[in-house]
């Protein structure tokens, strides 16, 4: 008979909060566990593995409907991976977006900061260009 444990267990084991489990099971990307007879849940090796994707993906930035998709995919081993590919390209390329906005973001922190004169609020350079964001580059 396979191991079973106590949510707490499979929480300890993944580094995640019994909440997010609950949360979990109930919008379905991990299955319902069985419950013992005092109506605990009983959790298995597979729920562990199940669990174990998720939160790497999740730590990876895919949306909970992408890891749904990605765990239906992965119920079918037998079928080509072109559609596990198109969700992780399409994740790259969200990220790649997100990461050309933040080097723009970051250029412009590092404008307005060595644009500041260190003197008083009231002459703060920083403080013009968030109240005014025609002072942002490519606005003046």
């Amino acid at each position: 008979m396979a191991q079973k444990f106590m949510i707490g267990e499979l929480a300890r084991r993944t580094e995640t909060k019994v909440q997010t489990i609950r949360y979990y099971e109930e919008i379905g990307v991990m299955p319902q566990a069985i419950r013992a007879a005092n109506n605990r849940r009983l959790y298995d090796e597979t729920h562990l593995e199940r669990l174990t994707f998720i939160r790497h993906s999740r730590e990876l930035g895919f949306s909970l409907d992408d890891i749904r998709n990605l765990l239906a995919l992965s119920d079918q081993p037998d079928r080509p991976c072109n559609e596990v590919d198109a969700i992780a390209r399409t994740h790259l390329d969200n990220v790649e977006s997100k990461i050309a906005s933040l080097q723009v973001l970051q250029e412009e922190l590092n404008r307005m900061i060595s644009h500041c004169s260190g003197g008083k609020v009231s002459d703060c350079r920083i403080i013009k260009v968030l109240a005014d964001h025609s002072l942002c580059q490519g606005h003046e």
